[in-house]
């Protein structure tokens, strides 16, 4: 008996695609190119997946995980050689202990089903991003994935308790502890979350919930200054007393040119300003929230810090600014070929980064544009260049100019293929060293997601 067939009698017949079915699954970021792998397995529980990945263990098989195949550094890429463990048929939600606002999910459910669950109930999962409707808890655990409000909430690492994970040789670490605090020992949850899969395949996790908030106050402003900018980050943080919940910002080049270039938003503010910012508030008491919210900004106009402001007053505004921030794709499509990159680095040193990017790109690859835009709260902004006809060169522009403001390729979309001969830019050889040594421990055959990360 082959190993495919060994693999169908644990998962059963709907348990694994071959040929065809295989070929029409993506194998890169953004849906494209076909998957060319062995096959794809689709264990049901965590027992069939720890027995599949002994068998592909003792076979010296290399595996590639997938979540919801919305990453963007081309993690799930697979070669001929390769078996794809997908986790798309392990997707409930197990548990909702609504008085410490914990919930248990597998690792295939969807952030977005995983949201509502929550809401069900009164609380809120915290992590929330585009991809919410597609991206899985797992894939979302293996990239630590950030989104729209970790200036309140933090990143994934923050939202998980516990977890349950399967390493290459079929051990099953199950450490799905559900109390916030526990120092017995090492944390090995810390080795899965932001790991993109080459050290164990994540199959379950203990979610943290949050109290869902009753209200939400949102403006959209118009600032003329980086100082300006960033002393309303500053205020916003101190006045709005813990409230803030989003500080997403928006150069000019970026709104201009979905207002010059896409028919699909209307000028909610004119078009001369250096900087717009998304900004909300969350809170309990609607009345008290939106009189603290009114009052901020107005003495945020009064000392010219903002020098434009559109206060929302419908949930159909909110989902507009939301939908204009949000809008990838038309980026893409006006800057077609199109390169999206994700960077942090300390928030001073924003102004000049961008300004020396463009500056190189300008001479360097004149026919390239770049967009910027991102979350700044948290140190994360995002580039959007093209067209980019030379790749190579728009690459080494970017992240070589994060050394001198000691800044990450990745702030929360991860490393991948993509980004993997740039890490040395963010890491120093002993870190490398480090993480290394910690693969060979857990898997000394680099079975697991080969070639991601590192080499």
């Amino acid at each position: 008996m082959g190993l495919l067939d060994e693999i169908r009698s644990i998962v059963g017949a709907g348990g694994l695609l071959e040929a065809e079915e295989v070929r029409a699954r993506p194998n890169l970021s953004w849906g494209l190119g076909s998957c060319p792998a062995l096959a794809i397995v689709r264990p049901k529980t965590t027992v069939a997946l720890s027995q599949v990945m002994r068998l592909c263990h003792r076979c010296k098989q290399p595996m590639v995980p997938w979540g919801g195949q919305s990453g963007l550094v081309n993690g799930i890429t697979s070669g001929p050689q390769d078996i794809v463990i997908s986790l798309e048929r392990m997707c409930n939600v197990e548990k909702l202990d609504g008085k410490s606002g914990v919930m248990i999910a597998q690792a295939g459910a969807l952030v977005q089903q995983v949201q509502e669950a929550a809401a069900k109930e009164g609380w809120m999962f915290a992590v929330d991003f585009g991809a919410r409707g597609s991206a899985q808890i797992g894939g979302a655990i293996s990239t630590n994935a950030g989104g729209n409000s970790v200036v309140r909430y933090g990143m994934m690492r923050e939202q998980i308790l516990g977890l349950e994970a399967v390493l290459a040789d079929g051990t099953v670490i199950s450490s799905m502890n559900e109390m916030l605090k526990n120092n017995a020992g090492y944390d090995l949850k810390q080795l899965f979350i932001g790991s993109e899969g080459t050290l164990g395949i994540v199959t379950r996790a203990v979610l943290r919930l949050r109290p869902a908030p009753s209200t939400v106050q949102s403006a959209f402003l118009g600032l003329k200054g980086f100082d300006e900018l960033t002393h309303c980050l500053q205020r916003v943080l101190a006045e709005l007393e813990g409230k803030l919940s989003a500080f997403e910002v928006m150069w000019q080049s970026h709104y201009r040119l979905l207002q010059n270039e896409s028919d699909r938003h209307r000028e909610l503010l004119p078009k001369d300003y250096a900087f717009y910012v998304l900004l909300e508030q969350e809170g309990a008491d609607s009345v008290r929230c939106k009189e603290q919210f009114v009052e901020v900004l107005g003495r945020l106009i009064e000392d010219r810090v903002v020098a434009d402001a559109l206060l929302v007053d419908s949930d159909a505004q909110r989902n507009e600014l939301w939908a204009l921030r949000d809008d990838i794709e038309a980026l893409v499509r006006v800057l077609d070929p199109a390169m999206i990159f994700d960077v942090s680095m300390p928030i001073r040193h924003m102004e000049q980064y961008v300004d020396r990017v463009e500056y190189r790109l300008e001479r360097e690859v004149p026919e390239a544009r770049n967009a910027t835009f991102g979350h700044l709260g948290d140190g994360n902004i995002h580039l959007a260049i093209g067209p980019c006809g030379n790749r190579k060169a728009i690459e080494t522009i970017v992240y070589d100019e994060l050394i001198p403001v000691q800044g990450s390729i990745s702030a929360e979309h991860g490393i991948g293929l993509d980004k993997r001969d740039y890490l040395p830019r963010s890491k120093t050889p002993a870190e490398l060293a480090l993480m290394k040594t910690i693969k060979c421990a857990l898997d000394p055959e680099g079975l697991l997601n080969p070639g991601k990360v590192f080499s």
